[in-house]
């Protein structure tokens, strides 16, 4: 059974070939620590690749060049003084502008939050900045995270995918999905609540960690109020990284219980070990639901089914169970809370967002209260039910969207359009619902477009899902950084804005619903 999450960092001679932003995070590390390279090398290098990239792509929103070569220079005197340093010191990560970083603003994309400056770090920046990581950058997002899976907002622009400027890079954390695809840092946070993590990682070519609901510490707060209920259940912050081994690397210092956060458990890293002789069973959903798949995706995860087999994995077709329901309950809490806000929200987004948000609506109205409290108890029934699934397979491999990534005014420009934009994350949409972890792994490319599978396993084994999807990359290989294709259209550079702390009271607690 090939079950090692194994570091596969290329050799001294290979990375000496290698520019520094070409690096994976595990390798910036250990040179770090080693004083093989400074970390003020390493941030000026990822500073000039985004100089270099972003004006391509705009993933990237504010560039944080003074903090992040304090950071690196402080990282360096620690290393010189023989001070211990964490097992990121030294790597860059950009952070999506809907998750605090002290002193820089986050807009949500719209300029009512333009002055939005928090005086601390989000949970998950903490901690990244304690393991040694160095933030360099902030990336784009949809309006307010709400406005469709394409990354478009009013403040920054569109983003485009490396791959082919005319794709979507998906959404709604596609600026960290295209600033790691690209080289920009080897690391992105990001956050998911349907797809929005999972998406960018398979649109761009990258890998990605969902994890378990209360396996990382989040704050979403704008203002002193909490969300809502579906608010709390399903969104969680997650990161992406260009291999297997750094988004394990990266778990273990996300992970763990936090007073800010008090859904967060102290969970063990890992659980049972997989009975001695006995492979791994994996179901294999390559259309869930029955609803079409395109040969693409569908290639795709056959090839993973087969990377998985070679490593000793025991793969069979499989179905996930009540996927239909799970899907329509999580839309029914989600846009039953998300209708009372709309009035309050709908102003702060273009006419654009504002469609696809009513298109969303009109197909998923508000329920009742009864049905409303109904759909509380399903949650529970179909966690119960997956829980099932996973003692007989405690993998499901299958794809993060059904389609090939769309072309932006193909997936929200109608109410057809919206709905078939929406369908396609249907297995995102029931693992969100039920709250188990899946890790993203690239495994082609096909017409010139990455494909991205998803390996889901039940509560709190992002161990195996890591494993697994380790074994696959092995196997596949990996696919960025890539270059980005230069666009017809260039990219209208991004005008900076300039902070100004508003007053709490001005800050309406943040919706937080699907891509």
């Amino acid at each position: 059974m090939d079950q090692e999450l194994s570091h596969q960092e290329l050799s001294h001679q290979e990375l000496s070939r290698q520019e520094l932003w070409q690096w994976n995070a595990s390798a910036l590390a250990e040179a770090v620590a080693g004083g093989e390279v400074s970390a003020l090398e390493v941030t000026e290098a990822h500073l000039a690749r985004i100089a270099a990239a972003n004006p391509e792509v705009n993933a990237v929103t504010n560039v944080l060049a003074d903090g992040a070569r304090a950071a690196a220079r402080d990282t360096d005197r620690r290393r010189a003084a023989g001070e211990p340093l964490g097992p990121l010191a030294g790597v860059p990560f950009t952070v999506k502008e809907n998750i605090h970083v002290a002193g820089s603003a986050t807009t949500f994309g719209v300029p009512r939050f333009r002055g939005l400056v928090p005086a601390e770090d989000a949970p998950p920046v903490r901690r990244l900045r304690r393991a040694g990581a160095i933030p360099v950058g902030r990336t784009n997002l949809p309006d307010m995270t709400i406005a469709g899976m394409h990354t478009v907002s009013t403040l920054y622009g569109a983003t485009r995918n490396p791959w082919d400027p005319a794709r979507t890079p998906g959404g709604t954390s596609g600026g960290d999905g295209v600033a790691v695809a690209t080289g920009m840092a080897p690391l992105g946070l990001g956050n998911d609540s349907g797809g929005s993590i999972c998406v960018p990682a398979a649109f761009n070519g990258v890998a990605a960690l969902k994890p378990s609901y209360g396996r990382f510490a989040l704050d979403h707060r704008i203002g002193p109020q909490d969300p809502t209920l579906s608010s709390q259940l399903f969104p969680v912050d997650a990161p992406l990284a260009r291999s297997v081994a750094d988004l394990r690397l990266v778990y273990e210092v996300l992970a763990g219980a936090d007073p800010q956060d008090p859904r967060a458990v102290p969970v063990p890293l890992d659980g049972p070990p997989p009975a001695p002789g006995r492979p791994v069973r994996v179901g294999v959903v390559t259309d869930p639901g029955g609803d079409g798949v395109h040969p693409h995706v569908r290639a795709g995860v056959e090839a993973a089914a087969a990377a998985l087999e070679d490593a000793g994995y025991a793969v069979e077709e499989a179905e996930v169970p009540r996927l239909g329901e799970a899907v329509d309950a999580y839309h029914g809490l989600i846009f039953t809370e998300f209708a009372l806000m709309w009035s309050a929200v709908r102003d702060l987004l273009t006419e654009e967002s504002r469609r696809h948000v009513e298109y969303t609506l009109q197909e998923h109205p508000p329920v009742d209260l009864a049905e409303y409290l109904r759909l509380t108890g399903v949650r529970l029934s179909v966690q119960r039910d997956w829980a099932r699934l996973f003692e007989r397979f405690p993998l499901v491999l299958g794809p993060v969207s059904t389609e090939p990534a769309p072309f932006p005014d193909t997936m929200h420009g109608t109410a057809e359009d919206n709905a078939r934009t929406m369908a396609a994350l249907r297995l995102c949409r029931a693992n969100t619902f039920v709250g188990t972890p899946s890790v993203t792994v690239p495994v082609g490319v096909a017409d010139g477009l990455p494909q991205g599978v998803q390996i889901i396993g039940g509560m709190y084994r992002e161990d195996l899902c890591l494993r697994a999807a380790a074994a696959i990359e092995r196997r596949r290989g990996r696919f960025t950084p890539v270059t980005p294709v230069t666009p017809v259209t260039p990219v209208t550079p991004v005008t900076p804005v300039t902070p100004i702390t508003p007053a709490a009271s001005t800050a309406p607690a943040a919706p937080v619903t699907p891509p």
